[in-house]
This record gives structure tokens, sequence and C-alpha cells, in this order.
């Protein structure tokens, strides 16, 4: 069976990753602020958490624009945690993904220097040429349509082996995820405290979810996390209790 891109390209339907969407916001829902200085949502006890989320997924996937602004290592930190991996005959960390529909990323960035892990760049069909041109030495470019078609890069996300991916945000691919009803649990941590600037970014932006007053979203369980608080959600029927 083979579905197809706006551009014609075709590829065999692949069951795709099981998606854990992972994200960390203040009380009104805000990734960070408005000012270029990254904002700490978190406290270290969670930081560990998400390491070991990390060590146990295939792949990573986080936006351009998260790429451009804080610039993420997305590495597994713990030194045990990433023997437990090779031990498993697996690189140390997994897999980095990115999406973008411009193709404007430093081949210096972080996410393409630091760590022997594969790195795969997304791009729409008009910037497939540029993107190659900048990123192809540090990274596979891979066409993903007319726009970007967030259901194709996960089944061939599949295609490529990935079974477990966690996807760390920003705003734009957490939004294209749930409304194109692709993520099957989302980890939520709320710190305590509030923003109150419009201009920064929110967890989500403007969309059709499928969760809504009539569907609401199951919540799994509820840890307390030193001052923060993890909400796990359960969005389809794959949801993994581990």
């Amino acid at each position: 069976m083979c579905r197809w891109l706006p551009g014609g390209k075709g590829v065999a339907v692949t069951e795709r990753p099981y998606t854990l969407l992972s994200c960390g916001m203040s009380i009104d829902g805000y990734l960070d602020n408005a000012t270029e200085e990254r904002l700490a949502l978190s406290n270290e006890a969670d930081f560990e958490r998400v390491d070991a989320v990390r060590a146990d997924c295939d792949a990573i996937m986080v936006g351009a624009a998260t790429v451009r602004k804080d610039n993420p290592r997305l590495l597994v930190r713990s030194a045990a945690l990433r023997d437990h991996r090779v031990a498993r005959g697996l690189g140390p960390s997994p897999t980095r993904v990115t999406v973008t529909g411009s193709a404007r990323l430093d081949a210096g960035a972080n996410f393409f220097t630091l760590g022997d892990t594969e790195k795969l760049v997304y791009c729409s069909t008009a910037t497939v040429a540029e993107a190659r041109s900048r990123l192809g030495a540090v990274a596979t470019v891979i066409d993903g349509g007319r726009p970007v078609d967030m259901r194709w890069v996960s089944e061939d996300l599949g295609a490529r082996g990935v079974r477990r991916l966690m996807v760390e945000g920003g705003s734009t691919v957490h939004t294209q995820f749930l409304t194109a009803d692709l993520a099957d649990e989302l980890q939520l941590v709320v710190a305590p405290f509030f923003v109150g600037d419009s201009r920064a970014r929110r967890f989500v932006s403007d969309g059709r979810f499928p969760w809504n007053p009539d569907r609401r979203a199951t919540l799994a369980a509820v840890h307390q996390i030193g001052d923060v608080v993890l909400l796990r959600y359960a969005l389809s029927t794959r949801f993994n209790t581990d």
C-alpha cells in the first residue's frame, strides 16, 4: 500500500512511531517569556526524568524555531543511561529530527554538531535544494512535501526504524501533531508561576484539536516532582503506562 504526497512522492504506509509529546509550561500556558533569556520551567529532578524518557526513545524531534532560539543539545545526559543504550546496540543518544519550511538553520548549531548520532531534516519541497546546500554535510535532508506533511514525516520515521518518537516542541510542532491526531501520549509539566505576557509563545497555537468538551483527553497520571507537577494524558489506544 502506498500513500502519496502532494508533490507526487509515494511511500509504503508504515505504522507510525509511538509518539510522546513532552512540554513544560507556566501556569498560564506559556513555553517561555518574551525576552531572549531562556526561561527555566522545570527543576533538576524533572530534568533527570526527561533524560530517562529521552534515553528510552529512538528519536527526538524539535521544530526549526526551537533549534534557532534555544540551540538545544538533545543528548542523553546520564552516562549510565548512555551506557545502557550502547549495551542494547543503540547509539548513546537518540536520532535528532527537525522540521523546517524555510531551511533557515545554522549548520553550526548544537543540533548538528554535538554527539555522534544521526540528524534528519524534513523540509518543504520548495526549499530542498537550499537545505541540502546548507546542511547536507551535517544531516540527511528529506523532502517532506509542499508544505511538510507531518503524517508522512511520522510514517517515514517509522520506515526508518523509529519505533518510539519524543516530540519536544516548540508550539508549532506540538500543534501540528495534536491537530493531526498523531500523538499517543502527552507529558505536560506545569511550573509554579505565571508569565503573563501575550508576546511569549504558548504551548499550542490555534487549531482544531480532536480533544474538546465533547471528547475529553484521558488523564492517566499525576506526579508531583518537587515544585512542578507532571500530567500524563493518554491520547490514543496505544498509550503505554510504563
